[in-house]
């Protein structure tokens, strides 16, 4: 075949360049120039330039947002540092106490803040390289998450490729990635819901779940087909934050022609705060897309790194959710549901109710305390509430309505083996105390399973009761003994998804060491404690023959979380199963992390910015050294670690008669 002459391939590229502008200023500026026929003309000369010339198709040519075969399934993939979630706030008061633990562990009087409408939809990342979509990943656990690059590619508003000049402009590096929020407009999704109703098909109960449903499609093709949008907010290389300051990474992200939310401002006091969040509670309604709540950030990086995390969300962060949206329905009646630790929930079984975007079918009573408190009777008619994430919940009776005859009784019996329930004294709590309750074996096997935890991602409830109910699976060990075949003959599974499953098994083996620790279900065992506990021993061996003094050596584990790891492992049954998990090939040792002694006993407090450790760098650094890090100096502070613009830490320490020492002093008193 003769080579394309120039003329071509410059045609190509004047008709890619025209079409990326238009798909711009329809999909991000909702500013659209020409129709959609003029925009499907320039699409269809595109396409017939390409099958001509083959050899000239490039992978971010507008006409390759959708193609290929459908997948077979998800690639994981690790995220290049964590995506964390946010710390919630439902009050003004809770946000000013926010506030003022920001302004104590910073030591600054004076601090900027973003705020940004908090998007209900789906956290996303998106790694490009030399300036081209390399990659799209969803949240997942939020240390690995699952290769949806394909569905990502026929969102309009994420671009294919950035010219380098564009880049450059915007002050970004060829080689970056974007995390930000993925969702259905509310319109799309009223539009899919008013055709799935014409064709007699079930509808989808709000725009978030359906979003996730949607981009973990297997055929891009019908991701193509519903159309989703992408907000971005957070700008990183190789894991950390590039830009010094939040308000610069969304200004750089605008200009580099991504679709950032214009629904935010800087702001310098938490009046002004507040002020934008009365704001948008009054406009929520007018948005095109569904928001549970406004956003809050530290604007400056280094204060941000300052601050640092908790276990879970950084501590420069936190979400002001709306009030609870509710509704009145009526109570039809109570189902009784053991989790996986006995305990026994009232579960109110509602006439179903949309609130706020989603079907409300069932709604917690939490316990016969809370029953009698409210004075709920089965037939009544009751206010519910949801707010964000938070479970649907009962939270008065409704007098306007006839009242319910039928008392809400407490339960006798579990209702899942028949078991007498207990109520201990002093606690609100029954529980069902059969060690072998296929309802706490459900709830163990799904801990087991989780993304957290072991990430076999696949077995959910559905197929865990089955699993249950015909005795595949009486013990977490045992799912490392089931087949293709045991599978086969379990609903709704055919030979590909009984192979996903079994890949998914095999591939936990390889998580570490914590998360089996974690996975056990270990009462008072947490991940951090889990963490802790791999740490310090090493090997599942050594955990399990350890005593109560030498566990209460490990860092955060007391006397009574020490007695619930020594009872757990003094039982012969847990043992046995710990033993199978060996067998199975599971991680049963790790890296030994010995802390050292030099700073045992010694408390420091970090502030200002370090010019070569981040806050968590020179955080794991005293801790290694078997020192403490305290947010706040007091008398029994040792050392105050100082960097560059230090607040008033220094002077308390200063006042105090506190030692102050530079990161290098650190680096020195922490060596080996």
């Amino acid at each position: 075949m003769a080579s394309p002459g120039k003329d071509v391939e410059k045609k190509i590229e004047s008709l890619r360049g025209k079409i990326r502008h238009h798909e711009y200023l329809y999909y991000v500026l909702d500013q659209p120039e020409i129709s959609d026929a003029d925009f499907d003309k320039l699409m269809r000369q595109l396409k017939d330039l390409e099958a001509e010339h083959p050899e000239l198709i490039t992978a971010d040519s507008p006409t390759q947002r959708v193609g290929g075969k459908p997948r077979e399934g998800f690639v994981k993939v690790p995220h290049s540092s964590p995506m964390l979630s946010l710390d919630n706030t439902y009050s003004e008061d809770e946000l000013r106490d926010w506030e003022r633990r920001v302004h104590q562990l910073s030591g600054r009087r004076e601090v900027d803040y973003v705020c940004e409408l908090k998007l209900d939809g789906m956290s996303l990342a998106l790694i490009y390289e030399d300036g081209k979509l390399l990659r799209g990943i969803t949240r997942g656990d939020g240390n690995v998450g699952e290769d949806v690059t394909l569905n990502v590619r026929t969102v309009r508003s994420v671009p294919l490729s950035i010219p380098k000049e564009k880049l450059k402009k915007a002050g970004i590096p060829a080689d970056f990635e974007v995390r930000g929020e993925l969702l259905m407009p509310t319109a799309s999704f009223k539009k899919i819901n008013e055709e799935r109703e014409r064709n007699g098909l079930p509808t989808f109960a709000n725009p978030r779940n359906f979003t996730a449903g949607t981009v973990r499609q297997l055929d891009s093709n019908v991701t193509a087909e519903r159309r989703l949008d992408y907000f971005p907010y957070i700008l990183l290389q190789n894991g950390r934050t590039y830009f010094d300051h939040h308000s610069k990474t969304l200004a750089a992200l605008d200009s580099a022609g991504f679709k950032v939310n214009p629904n935010h401002k800087l702001v310098r006091s938490m009046n002004e705060v507040w002020a934008f969040i009365q704001h948008w509670e009054e406009k929520r309604d007018s948005l095109p897309y569904e928001i549970d709540g406004i956003v809050i950030k530290v604007d400056r990086t280094s204060l941000q790194d300052e601050l640092g995390f908790t276990g879970k969300a950084p501590r420069w962060a936190i979400a002001y959710k709306y009030a609870a949206r509710g509704g009145v329905t009526k109570l039809e009646s109570i189902r009784w549901q053991t989790g996986r630790t006995g305990k026994l929930t009232p579960v109110a079984e509602l006439a179903p109710i949309p609130i706020g975007g989603t079907t409300v079918r069932n709604a917690t009573l939490h316990n016969m305390d809370e029953i009698q408190r409210l004075g709920v009777k089965i037939g009544d008619w009751v206010r519910v509430e949801r707010g964000g994430d938070v479970i649907p919940k009962i939270v008065e009776v409704d007098n306007e309505h006839p009242r319910g005859t039928t008392e809400i009784e407490a339960p006798e019996k579990c209702s899942v083996c028949g078991t007498k329930v207990v109520r201990a004294e002093g606690e609100v709590d029954y529980r069902c105390v059969n060690a072998n309750c296929p309802a706490k074996l459900l709830g163990t096997i799904l801990h087991f399973a989780s993304r957290g935890v072991m990430n076999i991602d696949g077995m959910g409830e559905s197929l865990v009761s089955q699993l249950i109910e015909r005795s595949l699976v009486k013990n977490v060990a045992d799912i490392y003994d089931l087949t293709k075949d045991k599978l086969l003959g379990l609903e709704r599974f055919a030979d590909k998804s009984a192979q996903n499953i079994l890949k998914e098994i095999e591939n936990s083996k390889k998580l570490p060491l914590e998360r089996v620790i974690y996975g056990l279900g270990i009462r008072m065992v947490g991940e951090r404690t889990a963490q802790f506990l791999a740490e310090h021993f090493g090997s599942m061996e050594a955990l399990e023959n350890a005593g109560v003094e030498e566990l209460q050596n490990v860092n955060e584990v007391g006397p009574r979380i020490a007695e619930s790891i020594a009872e757990f492992f003094g039982n012969s049954a847990n043992r046995k199963l710990v033993s199978r998990l060996r067998e199975a090939g599971l991680t049963m040792s790790g890296q030994k992390k010995e802390r050292g002694t030099k700073l045992a006993g010694k408390t420091f407090v970090l502030t200002g910015t370090l010019a070569h450790f981040s806050r968590d760098e020179a955080k794991k650094m005293i801790e290694d050294a078997g020192g403490k890090v305290s947010g706040s100096v007091s008398k029994k502070t040792d050392y105050v670690v100082a960097g560059s613009d230090a607040g008033s830490k220094l002077d308390k320490a200063k006042e105090l008669g506190v030692e102050v020492i530079d990161e290098g002093e650190l680096k020195k008193l922490s060596a080996h």
